[in-house]
């Protein structure tokens, strides 16, 4: 999820989204929160997908930053999205089939890090990886998703500044604690190039050296 820090000036200057405002209307029927990635977010996730065969997501919720994502995906690419409850999973797999992405997006029901584990096990590489998901667990994602990552790939956290308590020492909650770990790993991991970017509520994108 992205707080709405900065999102008005930068949104309106952007065309309509009708898919993200389907899905929005869809999370208020259903009393849900709206936890969408802003448009202009999507967008630079559509954009770094342009160039990957195979993009990573860590917490799908209803499905519009992996719609985001297959939107930049070439042919033949494929997303492996996932997705810890059982009814975010239900309906993101129908925005995503709505969106007409079925065919290129897998939604993986399970915890993130044992699935993580798994596509290790398995082989799978990925060039692009997005993270949106339980904060306190982020720097483990971290550990977990670098070693799937093809040279050239990119990381992306979202919500990065966690409401910008990470900046206050006073805050010593679970979440932002695990923030600032996040960023000391992103600037000290020798195989990153890392930056913070103050969009929203903080994108944090880091590249896999070649």
């Amino acid at each position: 999820m992205t707080s709405d820090l900065h999102e008005l000036p930068i949104e309106a200057a952007l065309p309509g989204d009708p898919i993200r405002a389907a899905i929005r209307q869809s999370l208020s029927e259903r009393g849900w929160p709206d936890m969408c990635v802003p448009q202009a977010l999507g967008q630079f996730l559509t954009q770094l997908a342009m160039s990957a065969s195979a993009a990573l997501e860590i917490g799908t919720y209803a499905g519009y930053s992996a719609i985001c994502i297959a939107r930049g995906l070439p042919s033949g690419a494929r997303l492996v999205t996932l997705e810890s409850r059982p009814e975010h999973a239900q309906l993101a797999e129908h925005h995503i089939a709505a969106a007409g992405f079925g065919h290129c997006v897998e939604v993986v029901l399970g915890d993130a890090a044992d699935t993580l584990l798994r596509l290790r096990r398995e082989g799978q590489r990925f060039d692009l990886a997005f993270i949106d998901a339980h904060k306190p667990s982020y720097p483990r994602y971290l550990d977990l998703a670098l070693e799937l990552m093809r040279p050239g790939g990119f990381l992306v956290f979202d919500n990065a500044f966690g409401r910008n308590r990470v900046f206050d020492p006073s805050a010593t909650s679970p979440t932002p604690v695990a923030l600032r770990e996040l960023h000391r790993k992103l600037f000290a991991e020798p195989r990153l190039v890392s930056t913070l970017l103050p969009m929203f509520d903080g994108v944090a994108v880091a590249r896999v050296r070649p």
